[in-house]
């Protein structure tokens, strides 16, 4: 419980103070809006006070601050339960805020009246909280579906245009996904492997990835490569590291259950490599950003390589040269292997926990 408040703290610290000051000042139209849509000419700081008050316990709530683990099932859920559950935590946290502003408004004499008034939220602000909730919701269920990023860029318009970059790939597969299917059925291998998938979101998004992808029993994290003039390092390298092992402990810790509920306990094999590639938007009627370029074909042969080297985490010398590796977790040189497809050797790492 001390690890995960101290993670939330440096997670909030991160936040640059522009995207602090851009949120707060979006809040605080919303409730200008609120006094002239009914009528409060002179509560507008007032108002900008409730907004607030009720809408940051959300903002930390949807960004897995507080109540990490209770976020982290619910973005798992059927859209319809998925909303239904949302409107609900929302209405409670924004009850609390709004107690909290009435509490210190009265307090400081800005507004005057009963407890009742100032500690329960009215019918008209209930009325406008749900219909600026229902469009909150809905769009931070679209971000959900097509991933943080990629909701981002097709919002901008970013890479309508292709754009040559530097990133960070990690490929996780499950291992053994055929055989589990012929013993359990397609169906029930389907569930594990989406139970999977949904148990490693909530540690790329602690660590700065994005999923962009699921492919079959594998997923397609990535991170973009900025190394640091100075160290000639890349923070995001030791991210990735890091976010591969809080997977595979985040299994360890839960084997009883995955052993109960699934008959099995995952077993993972990982790959990391990093380098340019392009990005694209594509399509018309279904639009997706892509990855072009030898560096995601690399990753996907290299985490094949795991099964023929027998190890579960390997990371390409060239992205190795860019790593601070984590504390507790160590490299071994496996040396050079002749991939599928590339000409040139690659170098290979393996990583181990201590």
């Amino acid at each position: 419980m001390i690890d995960q408040c101290r993670r939330g703290i440096l997670d909030i610290l991160r936040l640059s103070h522009l995207r602090w000051a851009l949120m707060i000042a979006l809040i605080s139209l919303c409730g200008v809006l609120y006094t002239f849509v009914f009528d409060m000419r002179n509560g507008h700081v007032v108002a900008m006070v409730f907004a607030n008050f009720c809408t940051m316990p959300l903002i930390v709530f949807e960004r897995g601050f507080i109540l990490r683990g209770l976020h982290a099932r619910i973005r798992r859920l059927p859209t319809p339960t998925y909303f239904l559950s949302t409107i609900l935590i929302y209405f409670v946290l924004a009850g609390l805020g709004f107690a909290a502003a009435g509490v210190l408004l009265k307090g400081t004499g800005q507004i005057t009246g009963s407890w009742e008034d100032v500690l329960i939220i009215p019918p008209k602000t209930l009325a406008y909280t749900l219909i600026l909730f229902f469009l909150g919701i809905s769009v931070m269920r679209i971000r959900q579906l097509l991933g943080r990023d990629v909701f981002l860029s097709l919002l901008t318009g970013r890479y309508r245009r292709p754009i040559q970059e530097e990133r960070i790939f990690l490929f996780i597969d499950l291992a053994g996904s055929t055989s589990y299917a012929e013993t359990f059925g397609d169906l029930k291998a389907q569930e594990f492997i989406g139970a999977i998938f949904g148990g490693i979101c909530e540690p790329v998004i602690r660590h700065g990835g994005t999923i962009d992808d699921y492919v079959g029993d594998a997923a397609i994290i990535s991170w973009p490569l900025h190394p640091s003039r100075n160290s000639g390092r890349c923070d995001n390298a030791g991210r990735s590291v890091a976010c591969v092992f809080d997977i595979l402990a985040q299994i360890e810790a839960d084997a009883a259950r995955w052993q109960e509920k699934y008959g099995r306990v995952p077993q993972l094999r990982a790959a990391l490599h990093g380098g340019s590639v392009v990005t694209a938007e594509i399509g018309v009627d279904h639009h997706k950003i892509t990855y072009f370029g030898d560096v995601v074909n690399t990753t996907a042969r290299l985490e094949a390589l795991c099964k023929s080297v027998d190890r579960p985490v390997l990371m390409s010398s060239d992205l190795f040269d860019f790593t601070v590796l984590p504390t507790g977790i160590r490299a071994e040189p496996l040396g050079t292997y002749m991939l599928k497809g590339r000409d040139q050797p690659l170098g290979v790492v393996a990583l181990e926990k201590i």
